[in-house]
């Protein structure tokens, strides 16, 4: 398939000083960078607004392509999609491999936990600096869709529809997993503290954190399909034989380390993982009810049938809370054998979860705000 290019894309700085976080720190200057689909209207209202997940970029058609195109959900012609890269981010935004001008250095280990709140207002800002007044909508999987369901919140008044997928506040075993990513990352004795700069890079920390993500990724069913008890593909490895003679799915974790490795920072994966940790729609109100009372917009929240990383019944969970706060919500499921991976995985089949969920006539007449008749 081929990749589409950006109409236009740039990086801008946030204006108005040091970017205050929620923690009470202080970032002295914050550049987003930002990608865009198709043209923005005189109005700036015609944006869709594409959050990433944990290693995504703003480049939205680089890593969900089939999303756009005849079969998919984006209609350049029509609608101008947006894509920035999260604050803390290693793909153009601030974040710890940038340079803190108040030392000359790269951030490293100084760089502030971030929450996703305070990744939302970046962007609002971001969006804001460059004409776009309210978004049509903010969609998302995983930390993508925590984003589109924070801009439901604190910007209700600038987003006509929000759709989160395969997200919900992170359970137990998902901070758990998080945490073991984490410390194989600062374990690595090329870590250095954080102030890896000069020096190695904690490769072997950061594959490790991979390959754990990429088991809570995936579903155990989609692992034996695939791999089963098969040994290394290659055929010149016996597990039996050492240690470090493989099984194919071993194989297959280690690749994905390796590529990992040659496109993400260690400090980015620490700062987003974290982010996506502490993760609450009631932080910085009296409580979670009360935040979810603002939510104007209508909202689809999307499970997936194999995910255990965020469980259809937690995202179930999350839109009874939603419609007892007042908010139109629907749910759909995403039939999947890939796991939480299922919304880059099967996007042809997301494709049409959204469309029969949002369309209340033929995908030909675009988005429609309004939300689907129950």
């Amino acid at each position: 398939m081929q990749v589409l290019e950006p109409t236009r894309e740039g990086t801008v700085r946030l204006e108005g000083g040091p970017f205050r976080l929620e923690n009470g720190a202080e970032l002295p200057e914050v550049d987003i960078r930002w990608a865009m689909y198709g043209e923005l209207n005189a109005a700036g209202d015609n944006a869709l607004l594409v959050c990433h997940a944990l290693s995504g970029s703003s480049r939205v058609a680089d890593w969900w392509p089939e999303m756009f195109g005849a079969s998919g959900l984006f209609d350049t012609s029509r609608y101008c999609v947006i894509g920035t890269n999260l604050i803390g981010g290693c793909y153009g935004s601030t974040g710890p491999s940038s340079i803190d001008p108040r030392t000359g250095k790269p951030y490293g280990a100084s760089f502030p936990v971030v929450t996703v709140r305070d990744m939302v207002r970046a962007q609002a800002q971001a969006l804001a600096q460059i004409g776009v007044r309210k978004l049509h909508t903010a969609i998302g999987g995983s930390v993508g869709g925590m984003q589109a369901l924070q801009w439901a919140v604190d910007y209700p008044d600038r987003i006509g529809r929000c759709i989160a997928i395969g997200t919900c506040p992170l359970p137990a075993m998902g901070l758990a997993l998080n945490h073991l990513q984490r410390q194989a990352i600062q374990l690595d004795p090329a870590f250095q503290g954080g102030d890896y700069f000069a020096g190695g890079k904690p490769t072997g920390g950061l594959a490790l954190a991979r390959q754990i993500a990429m088991i809570s990724y995936k579903s155990a069913g989609l692992l034996d399909k695939r791999y089963a008890r098969n040994p290394n593909r290659t055929g010149t490895e016996d597990p039996v034989r050492s240690i470090e003679d493989r099984f194919d799915v071993a194989g297959y974790l280690d690749h994905q380390g390796d590529k990992f490795n040659k496109r993400f920072d260690a400090n980015t994966y620490l700062i987003l993982s974290k982010a996506m940790d502490t993760f609450e729609l009631g932080r910085g109100y009296r409580s979670e009810a009360e935040a979810l009372a603002r939510v104007k917009c209508p909202v689809l929240l999307v499970g997936i049938s194999t995910d255990w990383l965020f469980p259809c019944t937690d995202i179930r969970a999350l839109g009874e809370r939603l419609r007892q706060a007042g908010a139109h919500c629907e749910y759909a499921e995403l039939e999947s054998d890939h796991g939480h991976d299922g919304f880059l995985a099967d996007m042809a089949q997301l494709v049409g979860v959204i469309r029969k969920s949002v369309w209340k006539d033929s995908p030909q007449t675009g988005w429609r705000m309004e939300a689907s008749a129950d």
